[in-house]
């Protein structure tokens, strides 16, 4: 006598569903998405640490240093206006001077001190609500001071967040990711760099 080996409707569908539940509870629990969005937070705050750190480092290093001008935003992303600065034309990665943040790090002894200029890991464009991009915006370029910004989009990370960076990073906006070594540059009483944030 043959008997026939296979599953039966039965079991297969006792199977498939075990599998939806499990796969639910896993979207659930886990949320990809909003590990997504915190990995790129961590981005956006390594980016920004990186780049104080390189703007510094060429401030102490070169023999007259030029950080750019205090009437352009600079940004990553095209059209980004702050303050009513308007936005500055090169949105380039390069490091030579011609690049979004206009320091020309290679002309250090020793070579530029980062590859590249970093961008946001997930950007927008300059209207877009939320707005996800880098700005730079120079405080007095005298006296070399400057504030770097990021638009966090994790629950973890921005303000009330289990990892807040936002209100405690020294910064005059709550809503924001702000590095720098004049944290006032950026206030909320002009125009919005960010739309939909109220910055």
């Amino acid at each position: 006598m043959k008997t026939k080996k296979g599953f039966t409707l039965l079991e297969l569908l006792i199977v498939i569903g075990i599998l939806s539940i499990l796969s639910t509870t896993v979207v659930l629990v886990i949320n990809p998405a909003q590990l997504l969005k915190k990995a790129r937070d961590s981005q956006r705050i390594s980016d920004l640490n990186t780049l104080k750190t390189a703007i510094a480092y060429y401030i102490t290093e070169a023999p007259t240093p030029d950080i750019g001008t205090v009437t352009p935003t600079y940004s990553e992303v095209a059209d980004v206006i702050c303050m009513t600065r308007a936005a500055d034309a090169s949105v380039l990665l390069t490091t030579g001077g011609a690049g979004w943040i206009p320091i020309n790090f290679g002309g250090l002894t020793g070579g530029s001190p980062i590859g590249s200029l970093p961008k946001d890991p997930n950007p927008t464009i300059a209207t877009a609500s939320p707005g996800r991009y880098y700005v730079y915006l120079v405080g007095s370029a005298t006296d070399y001071t400057f504030e770097l910004a990021a638009n966090m989009e994790s629950t973890y990370y921005t303000t009330s967040g289990d990892g807040d960076v936002e209100t405690g990073d020294g910064g005059s906006i709550s809503t924001l990711y702000e590095v720098g070594t004049a944290m006032a540059v950026l206030t909320t009483t002009t125009a919005a760099c960010y739309v939909g944030s109220g910055v």
